[in-house]
């Protein structure tokens, strides 16, 4: 069957399967990311994302917070089960003490199609080189490893932290999809962004540049930002 000639149509594609994500471990300068073991990471994870102190960080995941250890465990345990979204622990490789999660979710190998979601960085690992390098090595592992062709980020409108950091990390802003979802009976607005792989090496360049040793002075202070390597003004 063929269209019509006035018709446009997409660009032809290598229609190969992307291949599905596996429990892989990763591993960077800062950070590892790693199979989230749910008995293996609970203590440090609970001790640097559980309990009242840190309920802020999940103000805009679809659970917790987690005032106790018990229902902690049990949502690490259901995280560690599943296969789609596929769970991660973020470890840093100088206290080898596990400090953040995040997944690769809404796998697509068909479209070759996957996203980065469920990431929660504790105060040890926000703002931190680690957390770009998390995000490096997975975003390197999904488009050189796995051969996915778009990379997504999806986040609550509201949630100006991950809308900033999506930016800073080389993702393109796509637009609000509005009343989305009902996340804990409030409405959400999701924001969509995404990066590509024909975007990729650009943005594995920017990454590099940045986690350079040479990038960062005798204080451990960036001395050019990611924002600016990806070609933005700050």
């Amino acid at each position: 069957m063929t269209s019509r000639s006035d018709q446009p149509i997409g660009a032809s594609v290598d229609a190969t399967l992307a291949r599905r994500p596996g429990r892989t471990a990763l591993s960077g300068r800062f950070v590892r990311v790693v199979p989230l073991d749910s008995e293996r990471h609970l203590d440090d994870l609970f001790a640097s994302m559980g309990g009242r102190e840190h309920a802020h960080l999940w103000t805009y995941m679809f659970d917790g917070p987690f005032g106790d250890r018990a229902g902690f465990a049990e949502a690490m345990k259901k995280r560690q089960a599943l296969d789609d979204p596929l769970f991660f622990a973020i470890e840093d490789t100088e206290s080898a003490r596990a400090v953040g999660i995040a997944s690769l979710m809404r796998i697509e190998p068909g479209h070759r199609v996957i996203e980065v979601g469920g990431i929660v960085f504790s105060p040890a690992l926000q703002r931190k080189p680690g957390a770009t390098e998390a995000m490096y090595l997975m975003a390197r592992h999904v488009f050189e490893d796995l051969g996915y062709r778009r990379y997504e980020w999806k986040c609550d409108a509201l949630n100006a932290p991950s809308r900033r950091a999506a930016l800073r990390l080389g993702f393109a802003f796509e637009g609000i999809f509005r009343s989305h979802m009902i996340v804990k009976a409030r409405n959400r607005d999701t924001a969509w962004f995404s990066m590509l792989d024909t975007e990729w090496p650009a943005r594995k360049a920017a990454f590099e540049q940045w986690l350079a040793p040479e990038n960062f002075d005798a204080n451990g202070l960036q001395k050019r930002s990611l924002s600016m390597l990806n070609g933005g003004a700050t």
